[in-house]
């Protein structure tokens, strides 16, 4: 677990230094990392992107209710759409909760009406425009 939150944190950071780190031996290290990808716990290594020096401006959420004879269609539909980010199917008032991204208000007013508003089956929506993020730093343990 260990393993696992430095490298969320960080997984950019060499095996010699994370070995370090964690008082692991270099080769011991390496070969655990190895399993743990093997094992698809790791599934890929990313990168994280200052959104705002390539011309992204707004974030936002997005609940959708649809019609669930065409929950497939729609699905399709919402992958097609480069600023969708994220597609969750979900309980509670909304069918789906997406995650958007759009240059500024005007572009993501444009996508929320003309995009997805317009995909058939798509009942109703209520967008939830991001005001500030703080992200977290991914810690996991082991439960007992």
């Amino acid at each position: 677990m260990k393993i696992i939150t430095e490298l969320a944190r960080d997984g950019n950071i060499s095996v010699p230094n994370l070995s370090k780190k964690l008082g692991i031996n270099t080769s011991v290290l390496y070969s655990r990392i190895k399993r743990l990808i093997k094992k698809k716990l790791i599934k890929k290594f990313t990168i994280v992107v200052d959104e705002s020096l390539i011309g992204i401006g707004v974030r936002a959420t997005m609940g959708i209710n649809r019609d669930p004879k065409l929950k497939d269609q729609i699905h399709k539909s919402l992958m097609k759409t480069p600023e969708v980010i994220e597609i969750s199917e979900v309980t509670g008032r909304f069918d789906i909760l997406i995650t958007l991204r759009a240059t500024n208000l005007e572009e993501l007013h444009t996508v929320a009406i003309e995009k997805i508003g317009k995909i058939e089956g798509i009942q109703n929506t209520e967008t939830f425009v991001e005001l500030q993020r703080t992200d977290k730093d991914s810690v996991y343990s082991i439960t007992e």
